[in-house]
């Protein structure tokens, strides 16, 4: 791959498998310094092996999203590691549980919330300040197919998603000119261990919602992702990117 992200520091968070061990490899093979953050600590230290098996650079700093302060920190740990911070990918998600709204679970609610929603809104709190010592950068906000359309019995993970887009354009138009641009991705259903417990019938179901006819893979996320980040989308700002075989077209 071609050293796009050179001399560039990259944080990814819930890179510890699925979609964000993809990103955090991609930024690694294109030259970035990375830090793999997630709260399963030997799966995101198994990335770092694999990246630097490969050559590259990342290091481990374990993080709960959901807490601001732990956010905080975990920018301070990248700067204080690799003496910048230039992109970061806001990942880290949980589906959360499959109820009707009347029969869903307050508790639940405010746990994918806070993990989804309100950790995209304390990472680029303190990720932003950090990029504009350096002059600007990118981040990039995993959303969700599910934050453009809707779907029964998961209230708070398609409220959630849908305000990471929102999220996203705010902080696009608020941070754009001062070189620091913001886009979401919006990926379908993709193959990762997280899909592994399903049923082959509920797998097939979820095959069949897709009109390209497949899942898709993690590295295809990554590839937008990495694209997004990248100098080459320079006047690319404010938007949201579907990763879905088409799903949203429909």
């Amino acid at each position: 791959m071609e050293q796009v992200f050179k001399d560039k520091v990259a944080l990814v968070t819930g890179a510890g498998s699925g979609i964000g061990a993809e990103i955090a490899k991609l930024y690694a093979t294109g030259g970035a310094k990375v830090i793999v953050s997630d709260v399963a600590e030997e799966h995101a230290k198994n990335i770092v092996a694999a990246i630097k098996e490969k050559g590259g650079e990342a290091t481990f700093v374990k993080c709960d999203v959901s807490n601001p302060e732990e956010c905080k920190a975990l920018v301070d740990k990248t700067v204080s590691t690799y003496g910048r911070l230039d992109i970061a990918c806001n990942n880290a998600g949980i589906g959360g549980e499959l109820n009707p709204i009347a029969d869903h679970s307050i508790e639940m609610y405010k746990k994918v919330i806070d993990i989804n929603l309100n950790s995209v809104f304390y990472g680029m709190k303190y990720q932003l300040p950090a990029m504009l010592k350096n002059g600007g950068g990118a981040i990039v906000n995993i959303s969700s197919i599910l934050g453009l359309v809707g779907t029964a019995n998961s209230p708070a993970y398609v409220a959630a998603k849908h305000g990471v887009i929102g999220l996203t354009k705010a902080a696009a138009i608020e941070y754009s000119a001062k070189g620091v641009r913001v886009n979401a991705v919006c990926p379908g259903y993709i193959d990762t261990p997280i899909l592994d417990g399903l049923q082959p019938e509920v797998k097939a179901a979820l095959v069949k919602l897709h009109p390209i006819g497949r899942l898709g893979k993690a590295a295809e996320v990554a590839e937008i992702v990495g694209w997004l980040s990248s100098d080459k989308a320079s006047f690319v700002t404010g938007g949201f990117y579907t990763v879905d075989g088409a799903y949203t077209s429909q």
